[in-house]
């Protein structure tokens, strides 16, 4: 998570620090950690004023600091379950209404095949061409030179075998996203 500034927030702050809020509380309403809002409380010297100053200052009523921060926790908790409850509702509504569609679906499918005869499955073998193999391989820059190692089950290829095995001249054409390497033409590809 970026860190937000909280400078334009310093006020607010000072004036919730002065009512005894928590930090959690404080955090909750800016939307940004307690670790944060402690951090940007020590920076600017934000820490309460009955942790200053002596009896008698403003603040220092101990009990009221109390029912406030016990009042902050259960209004965080109080949000945190009413956004629990509403999530959960959602969710079971929106099971409802898959599983509502879904027995439609059903049920639709269930009469087309009550008034069809059932018809026999063919299989797929011999039909269109064999998915392309894909294999690693790794572009050195050597000390000699530059070089294409591939993964060695390419000889087990038969696209390999029959158009790229043994020495043959190509061209590479170098693009910012790939090398393209094409078999060069040469008199005998003609015939």
């Amino acid at each position: 998570m970026a860190r937000r500034s909280l400078r334009p927030h310093l006020n607010q702050i000072r004036t919730w620090v002065r009512q005894g809020r928590t930090d959690a509380w404080i955090a909750h309403q800016l939307e940004v950690t307690v670790q944060q809002i402690e951090t940007f409380k020590r920076e600017n010297d934000l820490a309460p004023e009955a942790a200053d100053a002596g009896d008698g200052a403003p603040g220092a009523d101990f009990d009221d600091e109390i029912d406030l921060r016990a009042e902050d926790d259960a209004q965080i908790a109080a949000e945190l379950e009413a956004e629990q409850a509403r999530a959960a509702e959602e969710a079971a509504a929106a099971a409802a209404k898959a599983a509502e569609e879904a027995a439609a679906k059903a049920e639709a499918g269930k009469e087309e095949s009550e008034d069809e005869k059932p018809s026999r499955r063919r299989g797929r073998r011999g039909r269109g061409r064999k998915a392309k193999t894909v294999l690693e391989g790794t572009f050195d820059h050597g000390e000699e030179g530059y070089g294409l190692w591939l993964d060695p089950a390419v000889a087990e290829d038969p696209v390999y075998a029959e158009h790229w095995a043994g020495h043959r001249p190509v061209e590479v054409t170098v693009e910012p996203d790939r090398i393209v390497i094409r078999r060069a033409a040469t008199g005998d590809d003609e015939d």
